[in-house]
């Protein structure tokens, strides 16, 4: 059984008298800075001078300074930039301004994991991952609420490694909901065989075939885009909200049936099998070795598929449905 710690077995004395370095200001960034800050620990917020993100750090009331500056401030910094743009900026302006026994935090645990960030012996090294985007962080939070996280300690030289990342975790509100220990390594290539199999990939593709299945046998795409696409999002909801058992009971008996007996015949051992095939290559750091290259190249290839999606007849005629349902 996983260990879960809840609001009340965490406290947040480990914060008192350090200040939380915010490397970041985008989706998490902003959520951290404004959650932490509001539970009564020093933020500071290290960013490019000159940017949209500096001028909103301002309004939101923080006096955000140059990366450099803010990782020599913080006894606590916590790289939320996006993983590709990670290691150049650690090794140019964080890891110069590293102190002994500081804490480095990470939401995401790539960079560690694949070796493309090595900090020193000196410092601990943790990692808090919300699971929802930033903007739901942060209003999970205002409604006295919170999202769930996992927590992870990678390296531990101060031996108090553990109490620190709890109590960020409870800035965040994150233990209002429970988090969940867990190590970098599951932390990474869960998430990256999640979003590559069901997420992203396989949500998508699926969600696609479907169309296209329609299409192709006559029906019209406005229709099809309904059906396959549209709706998806309504059963989404109710197993979010009830589960697999609970979503079927809110369905007809028609969908109940139609969907147990032919769903298998469709997403089959085969599919699971590929997925298995996705799953090797995140753990033997096969896929993380192809997205560096392509990153450094680029992203070449993420281009083209992108423009692929966007030209494909599903995203037009969703783009004009969601027009007519005032979604756009």
């Amino acid at each position: 059984m996983a260990r879960i710690w809840r609001d009340e077995e965490v406290s947040l004395e480990p914060l008192r008298g350090k200040k939380v370095a915010i490397i970041g200001y985008g989706s998490q960034g902003r959520a951290w800075a404004l959650n932490i800050r509001d539970s009564g620990v020093e933020v500071v917020v290290g960013l490019r001078p000159g940017g949209k993100s500096w001028e909103q750090a301002q309004k939101d009331g923080f006096e955000p300074k140059p990366i450099p500056e803010a990782a020599r401030e913080g006894d606590v910094i916590a790289l939320l930039i996006p993983d590709m743009a990670q290691p150049e900026v650690y090794e140019k302006y964080v890891e110069p301004n590293l102190k002994e026994g500081d804490t480095l935090v990470f939401a995401h645990g790539f960079n560690i994991h694949y070796g493309l960030i090595k900090p020193p012996k000196t410092v601990d090294v943790v990692m808090v991952a919300p699971k929802s985007p930033g903007p739901k962080v942060r209003e999970a939070y205002l409604q006295g609420k919170g999202v769930p996280a996992l927590v992870a300690v990678h390296q531990d030289y101060t031996g108090k490694a553990w109490d620190t990342v709890l109590a960020l975790a409870k800035a965040l509100g994150s233990t209002r909901a429970g988090v969940l220990k867990t190590t970098f390594k599951e932390e990474t290539e869960t998430d990256l065989i999640g979003e590559q199999t069901v997420l992203v990939g396989g949500l998508m593709e699926l969600l696609l075939k479907g169309f296209e299945n329609l299409v192709e046998l006559g029906y019209q795409p406005e229709l099809a885009y309904f059906e396959a696409i549209n709706e998806a999002k309504l059963i989404m909801d109710l197993i979010w909200q009830y589960g697999f058992y609970g979503m079927l009971q809110r369905v007809s008996d028609t969908a109940k049936y139609g969907g147990l007996t032919v769903g298998p015949k469709v997403i089959d051992e085969h599919v699971k099998e590929n997925m298995k095939k996705a799953a090797e290559r995140v753990i033997s750091g096969e896929f993380a070795k192809e997205w560096v290259e392509e990153y450094k190249k680029g992203m070449p290839n993420l281009k083209k598929l992108m423009e692929q999606v966007k030209e494909h007849q599903a995203e037009k005629v969703g783009a004009e449905l969601r027009r007519l349902m005032g979604l756009e």
